[in-house]
């Protein structure tokens, strides 16, 4: 994209910009389909354990997205671009998903999507950090409400206590990796195509998950019919599109911005888990998740001159 001038009101949209809409279609794509993903995962759980579940995925996905990078031309990382797509395919592709399928094994769809929402908080620790974004008392305060809301997530759960509070654990993990596999993940995108990005990643990953390879074999064997083309529904959407969309939007939109659009997932996941699962979250879960937002929230919050000079950023990504 052409970069916006340094002096003078930023222009609201680049003579060689994308629509304005297309950025924000992209987040909204990327947030169905990743709150089916929460929905399809618990599903799976009676059918593939953690680690063999990961690989399944990101193998339908891997192969998914080399359909279409391929086609566009072979990418030429340099080397430190390819340091960049290794730490994102090992943490977003494969610790990620192999703690979130773990979790979800313990917690209910619904109170996984609110814990992974602490992730905009973390991103905005991170982006003040690695990105020169602001860092203020209102990212402090809202870190706390944040992970007092974790807390309260973590006191609901069932007489089965520890499974759930590992659970718990398992979910923040997936959060952070998430968050810093998201700043990792920003620069690279203003050099390179999303879409080669995420087929990289998500093949690093699947490289990374190799070991349960013989598990999968197991489980597909064993595994219904159904089942197996909710693996493959979990590798062509939530995988192949939603992380080509969002590292699209990634491309137009702040490292903080965009991490702050998902908090509209556990809502949609809850949504989708009544329907589809009969499943709802404990009680006590839905204040703690309340409260993890507020601290999304007020973290977020910034001064009318921050916003204007995030967006100027953006637009000169």
């Amino acid at each position: 994209m052409t970069s916006t001038p340094t002096t003078g009101p930023p222009v609201a949209t680049p003579i060689d910009g994308p629509p304005a809409w297309l950025p924000l279609a992209a987040v909204g794509t990327t947030l169905l389909l990743w709150a089916s993903a929460f929905v399809a995962i618990r599903h799976l759980g009676e059918d593939f354990s953690a680690g063999p579940l990961s690989l399944g995925r990101l193998l339908v996905g891997a192969v998914a997205l080399a359909a279409f990078a391929l086609p566009r031309g072979l990418p030429r990382p340099s080397a430190r671009q390819w340091r960049s797509i290794v730490v994102i395919g090992v943490l977003w592709y494969g610790v990620y998903m192999v703690a979130l399928n773990e979790g979800e094994q313990r917690v209910d769809a619904g109170t996984a999507a609110m814990l992974i929402q602490v992730s905009p908080v973390l991103i905005a620790v991170l982006a003040a950090i690695f990105l020169s974004e602001r860092f203020t008392l209102q990212l402090v305060v809202g870190l706390a409400l944040a992970f007092s809301g974790v807390a309260l997530i973590a006191l609901s759960s069932s007489p089965d206590g520890d499974r759930d509070l590992l659970g718990v654990g398992l979910c923040v993990l997936a959060a952070t990796v998430y968050a810093v596999s998201l700043i990792v993940q920003k620069p690279l995108v203003a050099t390179m195509s999303a879409l080669h990005v995420t087929w990289l990643a998500c093949t690093v990953g699947a490289v990374a998950c190799l070991p349960f390879a013989g598990s999968l074999v197991s489980e597909l064997g064993e595994a219904p019919a159904s089942s197996a083309w909710w693996l493959v529904y979990l590798g062509i959407f939530p995988t192949a599109i939603a992380f080509t969309t969002y590292g699209y939007a990634l491309q137009h939109m702040s490292a903080s911005s965009l991490g702050v659009t998902t908090y509209l997932v556990p809502p949609i996941t809850v949504v989708m888990s009544l329907v589809l699962l009969d499943e709802v979250p404990p009680a006590l879960a839905y204040p703690g998740g309340l409260l993890a937002l507020v601290g999304v929230w007020v973290a977020r919050r910034t001064s009318r001159k921050s916003r204007r000079a995030e967006l100027s950023r953006t637009l000169g990504a």
